[in-house]
């Protein structure tokens, strides 16, 4: 089959097109063989393109998120049949350890993702459990392939780094570093849809324009503007009571500035590097709560997917590309262009 791959570490050349097996038969009694429409591109395809700390089994296929047809399921599968569209999502439990008894999938001890630890969604087919694919729900307008294949990571870590992790309240301030981004959009949306008050930042004004016909109350270009003391400005000193970084070292010390007292702030990257720093005597006075949070578990995916039926969180694209074109894919994402998920198209 076809499939794009890394046989080693590096820049973005090391991105190969490549026929490679289909993948292993028989399948599992809750295993299902998804024949791939589209997927879409995340910054951990970038981190893993570069290289992560973890042993890889080269060829190895990247790509995390996808979506497609069903083709085969194991004896033991009842949620889904050969001919459904689904949605994957990309963290696969073992379903079995201690963590997945307790419902949280995303803490199992043998917890991986596709594209990361596991062979990606950027080739025609894939096999992955049953607790890991969701119908693509009937919508008015029906979601394009691309946006289904947009769907699953972002959704599933913005709503638990929100809703899960930080309990975000009605009439909250929420401070989301980075918009245009995937995680950072939908964080936007879900917060909007909690009835949060939104602050976001950009370096480019686009990107900000952008947000505001989305729904955020106030837009700051962290390039040209002093966030901490906006954000202080605009809450009369109070601070916000939610801060999402992604972005790690280079914004940092500007979001705990930015948090009130009581605050929480949720991490789920480190885009801009690993290193942090932070003065104990804040973090006890201020009594802030520092949350760490990295996908979600089988039950908040299924409330994500509910919440899309209704017609919420539909998938931003920014671009799709043909399949042949995935390098020029992952150079979008990695100049920092795109405003929403940049997808590409497997097959038609």
């Amino acid at each position: 089959m076809r499939a794009w791959v890394i046989r080693a570490t590096g820049g973005l050349d090391r991105l190969e097109r490549a026929e490679i097996p289909d993948p292993p038969g028989p399948l599992g009694a809750r295993d299902v063989r998804i024949a791939l429409r589209a997927a879409a591109l995340n910054h951990l395809d970038l981190f893993t393109v570069r290289g992560l700390p973890h042993e890889y089994r080269f060829p190895h296929v990247v790509g995390s998120d996808g979506a497609g047809v069903v083709t085969a399921v194991g004896g033991e599968v009842q949620s889904v049949k050969p001919g459904d569209r689904v949605m994957i999502n990309p963290g696969i439990a073992d379903y079995t350890c201690a963590y997945c008894r307790a419902g949280e999938h995303s803490l199992c001890v043998n917890y991986r993702l596709l594209g990361e630890h596991l062979p990606g969604t950027l080739a025609e087919a894939l096999v992955v459990p049953e607790q890991n694919v969701a119908l693509v729900p009937t919508l008015p307008q029906p979601l394009t392939w691309s946006e289904a294949a947009a769907f699953s990571l972002v959704t599933i870590t913005a709503w638990r780094m929100l809703v899960t992790r930080a309990r975000v309240q009605p009439g909250e301030t929420v401070l989301i570093w980075g918009i245009g981004g995937g995680v950072a959009l939908t964080a936007l949306r879900i917060a909007k849809l909690k009835g949060a008050r939104v602050i976001v930042t950009s370096s480019q004004d686009s990107k900000l324009e952008h947000a505001r016909r989305l729904g955020a109350d106030v837009t700051l270009n962290h390039r040209t503007q002093r966030v901490a003391q906006q954000v202080r400005a605009l809450t009369d000193k109070r601070g916000a009571d939610v801060v999402i970084d992604s972005v790690g070292e280079a914004t940092w010390d500007e979001s705990l500035r930015c948090l009130g007292r009581g605050g929480r702030l949720v991490s789920c990257g480190g885009t801009s590097g690993p290193n942090l720093k932070l003065d104990v005597r804040r973090l006890f006075w201020y009594q802030w709560s520092i949350l760490g949070s990295t996908m979600g578990n089988e039950a908040e995916y299924r409330e994500i997917v509910r919440v899309l039926a209704t017609g919420e969180l539909r998938p931003i694209v920014d671009r799709v590309f043909p399949f042949g074109e995935t390098p020029a894919a992952f150079e979008r994402l990695e100049r920092g262009e795109q405003m929403g998920k940049v997808a590409i198209l497997v097959a038609e």
